[in-house]
């Protein structure tokens, strides 16, 4: 193999020809790709050229051509399937070779090996330290490698990425910048933040921050959410089970719209916060409208959703004409979202219950219309390799959807596409935050005796509740990660993005049942009408109705198995000396999740009984979890290494010591505590 430096010519001695490289404003990562190798000899004698973008590929194939022939040369794009394959073949021959340089001159080859292996190390090492240190080395160990990201400097060209996307500040603009004003303009053309080709994912280099008014979006789904756990709560029967299925599913697409924005494109523009107002101002008065849904105001209630709905739809339509290398794309969402709304539309017409079948296929095409484009290229691999030809060709260029859409295998079986996830996941672990909270709020009264009596207990096993599920989420599950499911496969991206809708969903329903449970039951002896509120009182029952005991237990059931599907699509690091694997931790969590299921059963239970079982099952679930995911080899109940403590010496001291000869001060002496000129001085050992 041949290697030459980047600002060299691609042919050494070639005729003069001239190529100038791309230049990419220092990014560690790039930089480091092209130190890789621009050409190497394929053992079939063509010379195969290695570019790092489409646009590269093609200007170098175009000058190669005027001074060689097509059958001399190749032109491959860095990481695709056809550059690892020829680098696969290569590799082959020359560890042929190598094996029969070992076969005829042992001693050479050794002393070789070993010069080789040094060289490796070191260079090895001084990579590690001089090219390691940026956001994707962060992005990496959390949540785990894959060579097939590529990012790009937002002051590019627009051929530097692959792309014909117009660049424009996507994290703020360069240091230089960030003193002067700020650069917010009333419009931009769409930035796609990130993208697949051929296999590749073109990210940003700058890191995506949760902003202000995407945390603003959150805590507002959370207040509306609040209000159709409430809802659900007040009458527990089967039929606002069912309304509370649909409304919550209605409300989370809006929301997942204005999140599909914020993650396709960039908005550091005024048209585009203006956008997500709209979208907030529909999902406002969608929840105006909850209460006389299903009797008097559904028509006015679909029609927010409707109306939401199509404005993304516009939106698309309008950057599908801005940016025409995610066209194709654009418009099949489009085509999606206009499907679904005529399913709605309809539904208007119709009177309920008859109209149930209209609004479930409506839904469908919401929530999983978006995998059709999946099961367009699985259809195109049964018809043949020209179909499939035609559809990478047709979506060549595709956004990499933050976690909102299926991700596409390529047709060699090889190369798993994966998605930019930082942002996403810490919109979702942001969201999940809220929901804790929210459960936490929802049983928050107000007393009106001195003392403590059992609505105080009921909300402090509420609010036990609530931090055992935060601590599972987030630091059982979420920790510890090999693989983050996103990158892990396809089908865990699937998983892991579907089962948070009901997981939030029971999540909700059960806390809404919980809170009634606290501030509403006055069956137990401690638990008096006159300790309430007036406002508390009217509500009041000394009879727990059988749909608040469904509604909280199997939510929470339901909430905890969910929790361990979504465990499940991660791919923890397996520890040997772990205590428990996490497939056998997990079962303990789900065995928990059918008897919370089946605890409605027991109706003999008052509502702080029911509460107080509850969070015993949730404690002990967390208790076996926490055992489960320890070290073998440390002890529980004491530090692995003693303590060590620096003491301060005071000024007025120190200054002694130095005037009595400090220098000779032993210093074991001190390491032990013991006094010293009048005072106790500790250092480390």
């Amino acid at each position: 193999m041949a290697s030459t430096p980047v600002n060299s010519d691609p042919e050494k001695g070639g005729a003069g020809l001239s190529f100038t490289p791309v230049h990419h404003h220092d990014h560690p990562h790039l930089s480091r790709a092209k130190e890789r190798l621009r050409h190497f000899i394929h053992p079939s004698g063509k010379k195969i050229h290695v570019a790092n973008s489409p646009n590269e590929a093609e200007q170098l194939r175009r000058q190669l051509g005027e001074i060689h022939d097509e059958d001399d040369f190749d032109v491959y794009i860095s990481g695709t399937p056809e550059h690892l394959d020829a680098l696969r073949v290569a590799q082959d021959h020359h560890e042929t070779r190598l094996d029969q340089l070992r076969v005829e001159h042992p001693e050479v080859y050794a002393h070789f090996a070993e010069v080789n292996t040094q060289l490796g190390a070191l260079s090895a090492e001084l990579d590690r330290v001089t090219t390691h240190g940026v956001s994707l080395e962060a992005h990496f160990n959390k949540f785990g490698y894959d060579a097939h990201i590529r990012s790009y400097d937002d002051g590019d060209s627009p051929g530097a990425s692959g792309s014909t996307t117009p660049r424009s500040s996507i994290s703020g603009g360069s240091s230089s910048d960030k003193s002067s004003a700020m650069h917010l303009k009333l419009f931009k053309v769409p930035v796609v933040r990130q993208y697949f080709h051929k296999g590749i994912i073109w990210r940003a280099s700058g890191a995506e921050e949760v902003q202000s008014f995407e945390l603003f979006v959150d805590l507002l789904y959370v207040g509306i959410i609040a209000i159709q756990g409430d809802l659900a709560s007040e009458h527990p029967t089967g039929s606002s089970l069912l309304h509370f299925v649909i409304t919550f599913t209605l409300s989370w697409k809006i929301w997942n719209d204005m999140s599909l924005i914020i993650s396709w494109f960039e908005t550091d523009d005024i048209f585009q916060r203006i956008c997500i107002l709209f979208l907030l101002a529909c999902l406002f008065g969608y929840t105006t409208n909850l209460t006389e849904a299903w009797e008097h105001t559904y028509a006015t209630l679909i029609g927010f959703y409707v109306c939401a709905r199509l404005f993304m739809a516009s939106y698309l339509l309008m950057v599908s004409f801005l940016v025409p290398m995610v066209r194709p794309v654009m418009i099949w969402y489009v085509a999606v979202t206009v499907a679904g709304v005529v399913l709605w539309i309809g539904s208007i017409h119709v009177s309920y219950p008859t109209q149930l079948g209209i609004i479930w296929p409506a839904l469908c095409m919401d929530i999983f219309g978006q995998a059709l484009y999946f099961m367009a290229h699985v259809c195109a691999g049964w018809i043949g390799p020209r179909a499939v030809a035609r559809m990478n060709k047709t979506f060549e260029y595709y956004p990499a959807i933050n976690v909102g859409s299926p991700l596409v295998r390529r047709r060699t079986n090889a190369d798993l596409l994966i998605l930019q996830i930082e942002h996403r996941t810490e919109r979702t672990n942001a969201f999940v935050t809220l929901v804790f909270g929210y459960s936490v709020v929802a049983a928050l009264y107000q007393s009106t005796m001195n003392g403590i009596d059992a609505h105080y207990g009921k909300a402090v096993l509420a609010l036990t509740q609530a931090f055992c599920f935060n601590w599972i989420y987030f630091e059982i599950d979420g920790s510890n990660l090999q693989v983050h499911a996103i990158r892990r496969h396809r089908n865990s991206t699937m998983v892991w993005q579907m089962f948070h809708l009901p997981f939030i969903m029971a999540y909700v329903l059960g806390s809404s049942g919980l809170a009634w449970l606290v501030k509403f039951a006055i069956d137990t002896p401690d638990s008096r009408l006159d300790t309430l509120t007036e406002a508390l009182q009217e509500h009041a029952e000394a009879e727990i109705p059988a749909g608040i005991r469904w509604f909280y237990c199997v939510g929470f059931g339901i909430a905890l198995a969910s929790m361990g599907i979504i465990s499940i699509s991660h791919k923890h690091r397996e520890i040997e000396t772990l205590r428990l694997k996490k497939r056998w931790r997990l079962c303990g969590r789900f065995a928990v999740s059918i008897v919370l299921i089946c605890l409605p059963l027991a109706e003999s239970l008052n509502s702080l009984e029911l509460i107080g079982t509850v969070t015993a099952l949730v404690v002990f679930c967390l208790a076996l979890e926490l055992w489960a995911s320890s070290c073998s080899k440390i002890r529980c109940f004491e530090r692995s290494k003693p303590a060590r403590y620096v003491g301060a010496c005071p000024k007025k001291h120190l200054q002694a010591l130095v005037k009595r000869g400090g220098k000779n001060v032993d210093f074991a002496q001190l390491s032990d505590g013991k006094e010293y000129d009048g005072a106790t001085y500790a250092a480390p050992s």
